[in-house]
C-alpha cells in the first residue's frame, strides 16, 4: 500500500525508536519478519529499521498483510488525523456491509464530505479507492474460507458475493486464477512457455490458456525457466509454443519499439494497488519517460513514489506492462529487474522509434513534365 515519504519515514523511525506515545495512532511500523505491524509507544521490542515499514493507517498495515500487535493493540484505535479517521470510519462501514457493500454516495454523506473528498483520503491513506477496499476484503474473505476447507460455492457466499459471477469476474485479476485453481494452491495451473531470441538477446514468453503470464529476457535459458518456475512453484510448465506465436510476436514487436497489432491478454496476479500503477504504466507513450513521484500523482496517491517502485519492481511481464519507462525524479533510470543496460537500451530504441513516428511525412509535390 502507500508509503511515506523517505524523510517522513525517518522521523517515524526516531519515534517508534524512542517509544513515543503521544504519537499514538498517528502511523502504524510494520515488521517484515514477523508480519506485526505496532502503534508508537508499544512496549515490544524494537526491531532493525531495515525490516521495517511505515503505513498511515492500521488499514493500509493490514492490507498489506501485516497482523496487529497483540501487546499495543493498535487496530481498534481511531487516527487522530480527521481524514484518516474518515477512511477509518468508511472502511468499518464497509466491512459491516458486504453485499453489496455501500455506495460511495452513501459513504460520503455518512462521512459528511464530498464523493470526491473521500476518494481522495482513501487513496491517500491506503492507496485505493472504496469499492476496491470492498473488493479486497470480500477476496480476503474467500481466501480464508478456502484455507478451512471449505467448498467453493459455500466460501463464495460467504465472503458477501450474491453470485459466482462476481467473483469469477475478479479473479483473473485478484486471484491470478480461477478459486477452484486458488484452492488447490495453483496446482492444475497449465503454463507453457516459448523460448526465442530477440534484439535483447534470449527472451522467454509463457501462458495459460487466458493469457500471458510472463516475459523474461536477457538471461540464459536455464536462468530464464528457473524464473519462470520459481513464480509458478505449483503450476504444471512445460515448453510448446501451441497458442503463444502470436503473443510472442507481439513482445518481439515491443522489443524493436513498435506498437503492438492488438491489446495481449494477461493472466496475472496482484493487489489493487498494483493494478492501478500498471494500468498508468501502459498509458504512457512510446518514447517517453515519468517519475516515479508523478505516476504516483497521477494515480492519486502523491505519498506513494516508493510503492509505485515496488510495483513496477514485481511486473511479471515487462514491455507489455512497460515499468522501464518509469525513471526517477532526477532523470536517473533508477532500477530494472533485467538490468540497466536493458532498460537503457529499452529506451533507446523506444525514443527513436517516437521520434520516427513524430516526424513529419514529406509533402508530395506534381511532378512536372518535361514539354
Amino acid at each position: 500500500m502507500i508509503k511515506i515519504d523517505p524523510d517522513q519515514e525517518e522521523r517515524w523511525w526516531r519515534v517508534m525508536a524512542a517509544r513515543d506515545k503521544s504519537a499514538r495512532g498517528d502511523f502504524m511500523m510494520g515488521v517484515r519478519t514477523t508480519g506485526i505491524y505496532c502503534t508508537p509507544g508499544c512496549p515490544a521490542r524494537t526491531p532493525l529499521q531495515r525490516n521495517v515499514e511505515f503505513f498511515a493507517s492500521a488499514k493500509a498495515a493490514e492490507l498489506a498483510g501485516f497482523r496487529a500487535c497483540k501487546r499495543c493493540k493498535p487496530s481498534g484505535e481511531l487516527p487522530r488525523d480527521p481524514a484518516t479517521a474518515r477512511v477509518h470510519r468508511a472502511c468499518d462501514r464497509i466491512a459491516a456491509q458486504l453485499d453489496p457493500p455501500p455506495s460511495l454516495r452513501e459513504l460520503a454523506r455518512e462521512a459528511g464530505v464530498s464523493q470526491d473528498a473521500l476518494r481522495r483520503d482513501f487513496a491517500r491513506a491506503l492507496g485505493i479507492s472504496p469499492r476496491e477496499y470492498a473488493d479486497a476484503l470480500r477476496i480476503r474473505a474467500f481466501k480464508s474460507s478456502i484455507r478451512k476447507g471449505t467448498e467453493v460455492t459455500e466460501a463464495i457466499y460467504e465472503a458477501g458475493y450474491g453470485s459466482s459471477r462476481g467473483l469469477y469476474e475478479r479473479a483473473g485479476k485478484q486471484l491470478g486464477m480461477t478459486p477452484s485453481a486458488y484452492r488447490r494452491g495453483g496446482e492444475g495451473m497449465e503454463i507453457r512457455y516459448v523460448l526465442t531470441n530477440s534484439p535483447l538477446g534470449r527472451l522467454l514468453v509463457a501462458g495459460t490458456q487466458r493469457g500471458v503470464c510472463a516475459v523474461m529476457l536477457a538471461r540464459p535459458d536455464r536462468e530464464l525457466v528457473s524464473s519462470l518456475k520459481k513464480e509458478y512453484p505449483k503450476a504444471g510448465i512445460r515448453e510448446g509454443r501451441e497458442g503463444l506465436g502470436a503473443w510472442v510476436r507481439e513482445v518481439t514487436a515491443l522489443l524493436r519499439g513498435r506498437t503492438p497489432a492488438r491489446e495481449l491478454p494477461l493472466d496475472l496476479r496482484a493487489t489493487a494497488f498494483q493494478w492501478r500503477v500498471w494500468r498508468e504504466l501502459t498509458r504512457i507513450p512510446t518514447g517517453e519517460t515519468r517519475s516515479y513521484a508523478e505516476v504516483a500523482r497521477r494515480i492519486g496517491s502523491p505519498k506513494g513514489a516508493r510503492a509505485v517502485a515496488r510495483a513496477c519492481a514485481t511486473n511479471p511481464v515487462p514491455l507489455i506492462i512497460p515499468c522501464h519507462r518509469v525513471v526517477r525524479g532526477t532523470g536517473a533510470l533508477g532500477g530494472y529487474r533485467w538490468g540497466m543496460k536493458v532498460k537503457e537500451e529499452l529506451l533507446a530504441v523506444e525514443e527513436r522509434a517516437g521520434r520516427k513516428r513524430r516526424r513529419p511525412a514529406p509533402r508530395k509535390t506534381a511532378s512536372r513534365r518535361a514539354g
